[in-house]
């Protein structure tokens, strides 16, 4: 067809469905629906946060309560003896038969601060920062086994498939940094979550906003470095005829997964400038290395402590340690020991390092595991089972009111008494904290939008300066 024979009846004719289809594909990515050009950009939260990252100390195993924060004399007074018969009606154990003995918590408290709060002996760290933070004894969870309850708590709910805490968190606000993901794992301890990867997954989410697992010592992930023969140029010229190719399939379909595709090779290249030098807690003063206990060139909890310290002053918004040890079936008393051993004094020291460079204000830092510990003894006379109806877990920063002691148990830590706090709510919070409304942090997948607290969460204002 010629210039002379485009009429303006040929053109609405022949074009209106083009010109629909990019007015469509506009609102689609403003709604969240579609992939934008860049999907790591930064985005306004709903209104202005109090919390600008994330730290989550993940306890995997599940720390027992009994031993480390909700010091109950009567337990001690009543063990060997069998729970009352009420206590365990409708109660479901993992293990061990729910009628079993009680067994009197195995460590001493002690009081700790300004405030005088009760915590364990084995957590003498914790409590010289137990004024910095807000403790909650009463959460409450739906699952008793570790993979449904590490799900639970970093997705929220108990199936595979969805996406986790801080995919939700990256994907409402973007990342502050183009050099480095904006959401970075570390594992420590014996083995990694029960729940694997779905614990850091991006579920029906682009996947560019899947946690990405960095490894505590070489290169931070597999591969980020050239083999032998391939120079930064040679790299350059291929990642840059890779882009165009993706660009071009990108601009006909719309698929956020080549976005992602795109993302993540320009971000590997940039890596390859940034992270060797970001992971090199060498360059660390003296002093700050004996703050956490870290060891340059060696894995451990307190390495990954100062790592997020440092990714988090890059800019990377959401960082997850988990720390599997906490399963004490049995070898209660020198397992417990242990894991406290490794954990407490790095905890500690990244609360007080945030805070002495100006950075807890805008970092929310989030300890726990995924349930609690029953009061009726396993293994013997050294051991405590699954336990989903009481736990505790602190939080400091980001808009966290600071000293605040959350919640109460029975006299035998068996069943939450005041101020009940389920998972759904600590997510509600935390969204909260970081600017949203959870309710309307939401993706919409099969027909109905999806959110991380799915029908269910309360904010918890009492945690909330």
């Amino acid at each position: 067809m010629t210039p002379k024979q485009i009429t303006r009846r040929w053109f609405f004719e022949q074009c209106g469905v083009g010109l629909g289809a990019a007015a469509l594909s506009q609102m689609l990515v403003e709604s969240g629906y579609a992939a934008a050009a860049d999907p790591l950009a930064v985005r306004a939260p709903h209104f202005a946060p109090k919390a600008e990252h994330v730290i989550f100390l993940f306890m995997a195993g599940a720390p027992s309560h009994l031993e480390l924060f909700d010091n109950k004399p009567e337990l001690a007074k009543f063990d060997g003896t069998l729970p009352p018969a009420e206590l365990l009606k409708g109660y479901r154990a993992a293990f061990i038969n729910p009628n079993s003995k009680l067994l009197g918590p195995k460590f001493a408290f002690k009081r700790y601060g300004k405030s005088g709060t009760e915590m364990s002996e084995l957590l003498p760290f914790t409590g010289e920062i137990v004024d910095d933070i807000a403790i909650v004894k009463s959460m409450t969870t739906d699952a008793f086994n570790h993979a449904p309850g590490q799900l639970l708590m970093n997705t929220g709910t108990m199936q595979f498939g969805r996406p986790s805490m801080g995919a939700w968190v990256l994907y409402g606000l973007g990342s502050e940094t183009k050099d480095l993901p904006g959401f970075v794992v570390f594992s420590s301890g014996s083995k990694g979550p029960s729940g694997g990867d779905s614990c850091w997954g991006s579920g029906f989410l682009p996947t560019v906003y899947q946690g990405v697992q960095f490894r505590s010592g070489g290169d931070p992930v597999l591969y980020l470095s050239n083999p032998a023969g391939a120079d930064e140029q040679l790299q350059r010229d291929s990642l840059d005829a890779l882009t165009k190719l993706n660009k071009m399939r990108l601009d006909v379909t719309g698929d956020p997964e080549i976005a992602t595709r795109i993302s993540s090779f320009e971000m590997a290249f940039r890596m390859q400038a940034v992270a060797p030098d970001l992971m090199d807690i060498g360059k660390e003063s003296k002093e700050t290395l004996e703050l956490y206990g870290a060891e340059p060139g060696k894995a451990s909890f307190a390495n990954n402590c100062l790592l997020a310290r440092r990714l988090v002053e890059k800019g990377v918004r959401f960082v997850q340690l988990y720390h599997e040890a906490w399963d004490q079936h049995s070898n209660l008393v020198k397992d417990l020991r242990k894991n406290c051993l490794n954990t407490d004094k790095a905890a500690a020291a990244l609360i007080k390092d945030l805070k002495r460079r100006g950075l807890l204000d805008k970092t929310l830092v989030v300890w726990g595991g995924e349930f609690g510990r029953t009061p009726m003894v396993q293994g013997g006379s050294d051991g405590r089972d699954h336990h989903p109806n009481a736990f505790t877990m602190w939080m400091a920063g980001g808009g966290i009111k600071a000293g605040v002691r959350m919640g109460e148990t029975d006299e035998l830590g068996f069943n939450v008494t005041k101020d009940r706090v389920h998972v759904h709510d600590l997510h509600a919070t935390m969204l909260k904290l970081l600017g949203f409304d959870h309710t309307r942090l939401t993706y919409k997948f099969q027909g109905r939008p999806f959110r991380l607290t799915d029908v269910e969460g309360k904010v918890v204002d009492g945690l909330i300066s």
